[in-house]
């Protein structure tokens, strides 16, 4: 496994297992403490794991926490997702910066998404499956959610969007919501 730093977004890495693959399919390690370490992570750190399953177009983002934010590690564990990533730190080199991806169940890489940056996905495949491991319990009192298509970010969504949910379709624009961090 090797871990790749993210230029567009300060302390975000990918995470590239190797898939030792034969005639029954692959396997390969997703998580390795040592290699988490190395790029200066406690993997300790993550308390709580979840999945969500979607199906093509679905749309789910921008969320992120407020307060001290979360971070969290996000993998496509089936099928194939367009991953997106939004710098909100103001004190970050690389503030309002995205990164975008292309998270797959045939590599089994995973991003690293710092506390204070956004994060959102479409599924690309009739079927995704998307992994997270999160250094927070879930607070929702705490959620914050961006509007997917804000002109502000015009994120390049891969296809149209057949669903979200309502909160994401209602949520606010960029300005609104850095307003509500700073204050």
């Amino acid at each position: 496994m090797k871990a790749t730093e993210v230029p567009e977004i300060a302390g975000a890495y990918l995470f590239e297992p190797t898939p030792h693959a034969d005639e029954r399919g692959f396997f390969c390690r997703t998580f390795d403490a040592d290699v988490v370490r190395s790029v200066g992570l406690d993997p300790a750190a993550f308390v709580q794991d979840s999945v969500s399953r979607s199906v093509r177009g679905v749309l789910r983002g921008l969320h992120l926490r407020s307060g001290a934010g979360e971070a969290k590690l996000v993998r496509c564990s089936y099928g194939r997702i367009f991953d997106v990533v939004v710098d909100l730190r103001a004190d970050s080199p690389t503030y309002l910066g995205q990164a975008y991806f292309e998270l797959s169940g045939e590599t089994q890489a995973t991003v690293y998404v710092p506390a204070g940056c956004a994060h959102g996905f479409q599924s690309l495949t009739e079927t995704s499956d998307v992994s997270y491991r999160i250094d927070r319990p879930h607070d929702p009192a705490e959620d914050v959610t961006i509007a997917f298509d804000d002109p502000e970010l015009a994120v390049p969504w891969p296809l149209p969007v057949t669903s979200a949910s309502a909160r994401d379709r209602q949520a606010p624009g960029l300005a609104e919501v850095l307003k509500h961090l700073e204050g």
